[in-house]
């Protein structure tokens, strides 16, 4: 295989943002062999604009039951991602899946289940782990040289959506359409960033409002509250209302502090760590010195081009994704824990009743204001999907 023939599920936004970064030159070791979307004016846009060897089918099995594809992106609506990766899978076909896994981690686990023992590469589109800041602030945090987390607070509100945004489509911000809102549609990213760097937490409490900024049916403001395994704590706020709106991703760790703000990377290192200092220390105010300097970083954020070319590299030359497919359930895992602590008002501990999520789940599905499909959605995620995300 000289070069990993690729077909794409859904050629909405992303679908053709990948499609335009692989015509353009920018993955040399892929070609776009088909492209799959019920959508009669995307295929339109397709054979309008894309070279005649790309093949068009008008529903994603009729692609990959078509021998033209080695791999595919999953690019459509969020429930439908776990059911055509499971497809590419059982074909033996390589993946590639769109954030969030899934909108329910029950879902999300049968799809791992089905790659675990599957003989294909299995990806997810965290790009946002190639950005330069936050692969420094994981290699700091993992190398140890700051000692173990004490603290972490991530405010990201510069997701700002005015009403326009959610009335363009009857799909968007509703539980049968989208499944959540600020967390499951733009902050799966933040999440994912904020478990790879400090890991998984072991309790939440979260505080969501629904619709309050805007007239939607699922969270626009979030505050959370986790606590981890080592006694460390932290904050997770996000909303779509704030403007102008902030990011700032702080961690304070026993020998020092990072902080990311304005694309720029800072950190206090502590002469002494924070224990030692204070066990030893005699001055009733006494604190230990800090050396305080900005992160030098290689300034690369190579985003989706970069997580595409590592994949075709998985694929034929066995090297490393940026991120496995496995690794979804973790981000979604925190969203859902969020999800459920408010719907009951209660902290919630992980791992949780992933049955009783979605029963709550399902719940809000049935009465959500957009009413098509949604006993398929319930039943089994099929149905129809408009992929212009």
């Amino acid at each position: 295989m000289n070069k990993l023939r690729l077909g794409i599920i859904g050629i909405g936004n992303m679908g053709s943002s990948h499609i335009n970064n692989i015509l353009s030159g920018k993955c040399p070791d892929i070609e776009v062999a088909a492209v799959a979307d019920i959508d009669p004016a995307r295929l339109k846009w397709a054979a309008e604009n894309l070279p005649e060897t790309v093949a068009k089918f008008d529903d994603a099995e009729s692609m990959l039951d078509s021998n033209t594809i080695d791999a595919a992106i999953v690019a459509v609506p969020h429930y439908l991602h776990p059911k055509y990766a499971i497809a590419c899978i059982k074909r033996g076909l390589h993946v590639m899946v769109e954030k969030p896994a899934g909108v329910y981690t029950k879902q999300v686990r049968e799809m791992n289940e089905a790659a675990k023992n599957a003989d294909v590469v299995f990806g997810m589109m965290f790009n946002q782990r190639t950005d330069h800041i936050y692969r420094k602030m994981h290699e700091i945090v993992h190398s140890g040289e700051l000692g173990q987390i004490r603290r972490t607070n991530w405010i990201i509100t510069n997701w700002y959506r005015p009403q326009a945004y959610y009335d363009s489509g009857s799909w968007r911000a509703t539980w049968s359409g989208e499944g959540g809102g600020v967390l499951l549609n733009q902050c799966p990213h933040n999440l994912d960033l904020w478990q790879w760097i400090c890991g998984m937490p072991v309790k939440i409490n979260a505080h969501l409002h629904f619709g309050k900024w805007h007239d939607i049916e699922v969270e626009d403001d979030v505050t959370a509250y986790v606590e981890y395994a080592n006694g460390a704590t932290g904050v997770f706020v996000t909303s779509t209302a704030d403007t102008p709106g902030t990011n700032r991703f702080e961690i304070t760790l026993e020998k020092g502090k990072l902080l990311s703000e304005n694309n720029k990377l800072f950190m206090w290192k502590l002469e002494q760590s924070e224990p030692e200092f204070s066990k030893t220390n005699k001055q009733a105010f006494g604190s230990p010195k800090a050396e305080f300097s900005q992160v030098e970083t290689d300034g690369k954020s190579e985003q989706h081009v970069g997580v595409l070319n590592a994949f075709a590299s998985a694929v034929l030359h066995g090297k490393k994704l940026i991120a496995g497919g496995e690794e979804g359930i973790n981000s979604l895992t925190l969203s859902n824990a969020m999800h459920l602590s408010a719907w009951l008002k209660k902290e919630i501990e992980l791992p949780f009743d992933e049955n009783l999520f979605y029963d709550e789940l399902t719940k809000r599905i049935k009465t959500s204001r957009r009413k098509e499909n949604v006993n398929n959605i319930v039943s089994d995620t099929s149905g129809s999907y408009n992929t212009n995300a």
